[in-house]
């Protein structure tokens, strides 16, 4: 980890020192779950205002006849508007490969900055050549309101937020520290399930483990919302919210006294054994583009294209 790193890592950690002692900077945090692609996404309130931010938004795809619906995030604007809140962001924790963000409907919905990592121009390089997604398809992340770089701070109403840049499950890879609230994207699951895979292109799985050391270097009483979950064996229910201290000292992947050659080991043996995600294939080509569709053809249709053996 470098000094700047280090620094980042301090700052976020007083952010939540300072959340867990004075309850106006613990922001409020409603879930809303989607079954279909078991993701979480999240409003994440000020609990002074009306301010809020909304983290991996969903939009509901259908593979077999190509058709969207926004009935997930129709819960979210559902929600903001019943509870009168201002959107101020739209938090992207990477390009997910597992569903289609809503950002650009919510946008137009009930606005808010759209933001992801400032490395996503890396991935928008990378699969722009997979898609062969043309020269009209700009690699420079301008798709995105914000790009933001390790240690950026933002502010949500009177809330203070930090970006911690993690990478390992994709090169751009971010979690977000609001107040005592820390969303880690796909970096860890619940403490029961482990962490992310790291065999897309750009992944890494000693990368990951340092991303996720540092994580959990955060207080203990921090808490902390997955944007996943899979229900791990033996466990009935869904669950989604656990704290950093249970994460380093429990998570079945990563807990304390696991090295990080022992990780890498264990990661890459597991995922070589996982097949795709269903969704990866219409997910990338949208999410690299700030939830947005290609463009339309000649004939007014848009079209998401199928590389065959790309992956």
């Amino acid at each position: 980890m470098t000094e700047s790193a280090d620094i980042h890592l301090t700052h976020a950690s007083q952010i939540v020192r300072e959340a867990l002692a004075e309850a106006a900077k613990r922001p409020h945090v409603e879930s809303f779950f989607d079954p279909a692609t078991f993701t979480v996404s999240h409003v994440v309130r000020d609990p002074q205002s009306k301010a809020c931010a909304i983290i991996d938004s969903v939009l509901d795809y259908d593979a077999a006849s190509g058709r969207t619906v926004s009935a997930s995030a129709q819960s979210l604007i559902d929600y903001v508007k019943s509870e009168s809140l201002e959107v101020q962001w739209l938090l992207e924790t990477h390009a997910h490969a597992d569903h289609l963000s809503a950002a650009p409907f919510l946008q137009k919905e009930i606005g808010g900055q759209l933001a992801i990592g400032r490395e996503i121009i890396r991935v928008q390089e990378v699969f722009g050549k997979i898609f062969n997604a043309g020269t009209e398809f700009q690699r420079d992340g301008s798709q995105f309101d914000q790009l933001f770089q390790d240690g950026d701070r933002f502010k949500i109403g009177n809330l203070d937020a930090t970006v911690l840049h993690v990478p390992g499950h994709t090169p751009a890879c971010l979690a977000y520290v609001i107040g005592d609230a820390v969303f880690p994207g796909d970096t860890l699951f619940m403490p029961d399930f482990g962490t992310a895979r790291c065999d897309f292109p750009g992944g890494d799985a000693r990368t990951l483990y340092r991303s996720i050391k540092r994580l959990t270097q955060l207080p203990d009483e921090g808490r902390m919302f997955m944007c996943h979950d899979y229900k791990a064996p033996g466990r009935d229910t869904y669950a989604w919210e656990t704290t950093v201290g249970a994460e380093r000292t429990g998570n079945i992947h990563t807990h304390d006294g696991v090295s990080e050659d022992e990780f890498v080991a264990m990661r890459t043996a597991r995922d070589a054994t996982l097949a795709m995600p269903k969704l990866i294939l219409p997910s990338v080509q949208v999410n690299m583009r700030g939830g947005q569709m290609p463009p339309a053809e000649e004939n007014g249709v848009q079209y998401l294209k199928i590389p065959v053996n790309a992956l």
